[in-house]
Formats: structure tokens, C-alpha cells, sequence
């Protein structure tokens, strides 16, 4: 059975980039987000069980969609995305529960990588 993969970022080349990363052959539907409002209307309705989550966005951020995934105990697993790499940025998503932190520009090998340690390949 496929997995409901939401891919959220504010650039729609960053989503492609994403996308192409994916590992060949991984059993996915994907929904797309703009924004992390966007972003959290998917994961109520199920289409975001993994998300590739950037930070940097309008509207919502993704610390805002991390906080609100935290408190309404949303079903989901989170993977950052973002090129904010200061130490205080991946401390902070991981204190609102993100799995990983993934630095832009991503590579399919990182990607497939954090994947396969946690199981989710």
C-alpha cells in the first residue's frame, strides 16, 4: 500500500528537486503544499502520514506546522528540508518532534540514507 507523502515547500522548483530525489520504486501518493496552512489541511485529511517539510515559507512556517502537528497530536512523520542549517534551527525542529533534518539542495542518496535508518524504505 502506497504511503500519503506530502511534499511542502514555498518553491515549486524545490518540490521537483524533491521529487526527483525520491528513491525508485518507493510505494507513494504525493500531495503537494505552498505553504505550511496548506500543508496541515493535508495532514488532517490523511494525504501527509511522511512530509518533507522546508522551514522558510508564507503564511504558516514549517516550525508553525511543527508546533500545531505537536499539539493537536497529528498523525504524521516529519523530515525538514531547508537550508536554514544553524545549529539553533535543526535543535529546534527537534524538540517539536521532526525525525530528521535534511540540508538543501537534497541528494536522493541523503534522502534514501535518512530513509533506511529509520526503517521508512
Amino acid at each position: 500500500m502506497a504511503i500519503p507523502l506530502l511534499i511542502c515547500d514555498d518553491s515549486k522548483m524545490a518540490r521537483k528537486q524533491v521529487l526527483r530525489s525520491l528513491p525508485e520504486g518507493w510505494e507513494v501518493d504525493i500531495t503537494y503544499a505552498g505553504n505550511g496552512q496548506e500543508a496541515l489541511q493535508a495532514i488532517r485529511e490523511g494525504k501527509g502520514e511522511m512530509v518533507f517539510l522546508d522551514l522558510t515559507m508564507p503564511l504558516l512556517d514549517g516550525y508553525g506546522v511543527l508546533e500545531t502537528v505537536k499539539s493537536e497530536d497529528l498523525k504524521a512523520v516529519i523530515i525538514v528540508i531547508s537550508g536554514d542549517i544553524q545549529p539553533a534551527a535543526r535543535e529546534r525542529v527537534a524538540a517539536l518532534g521532526a525525525l530528521d533534518f535534511i540540508k538543501k539542495p537534497i541528494s536522493g542518496d541523503k534522502l534514501q540514507q535518512v530513509l533506511q535508518n529509520y526503517g521508512l524504505l
